[in-house]
């Protein structure tokens, strides 16, 4: 199943080099960056993990569309942080919000395909 590889990607990414990721945190939320990078990466495996298994598939594909929406405030302050920054920069950080869209659709298309099966 190609969204658990995307989603075990993330999370392994979000390990294995989470400074990259500290910054897209927005700065509203308590604790530490470091903190929901680290959680995010957690999530993001738990919902891999999910969605490989026929018996969790369905309800793992609905939390994923609901992550995939609630991570979008990081998008949201990373296209901020970035506006200032050369073009192409700025094109990556802008380009991301839009994406979440097909993101959602996919996890939820899952969902759906899923619903009819036992």
């Amino acid at each position: 199943m190609y969204l658990a590889g995307l989603l075990a990607g993330a999370a392994v990414a979000h390990c294995a080099v989470p400074k990259q990721f500290d910054s897209l945190v927005p700065r509203a939320l308590p604790g530490s960056p470091r903190m929901w990078t680290y959680t995010s990466g957690a999530v993001e495996l738990a919902l891999a993990v999910g969605l490989t298994a026929p018996r969790t598939r369905r309800a793992a594909a609905l939390a994923t569309a609901g992550y995939f929406v609630a991570v979008f405030p990081a998008n949201v302050q990373m296209a901020a942080d970035w506006w200032h920054r050369p073009a192409p920069f700025r094109a990556v950080a802008l380009g991301r919000l839009p994406l979440q869209v097909p993101l959602v659709r996919w996890a939820l298309g899952v969902a759906k395909n899923e619903g009819g099966r036992s």
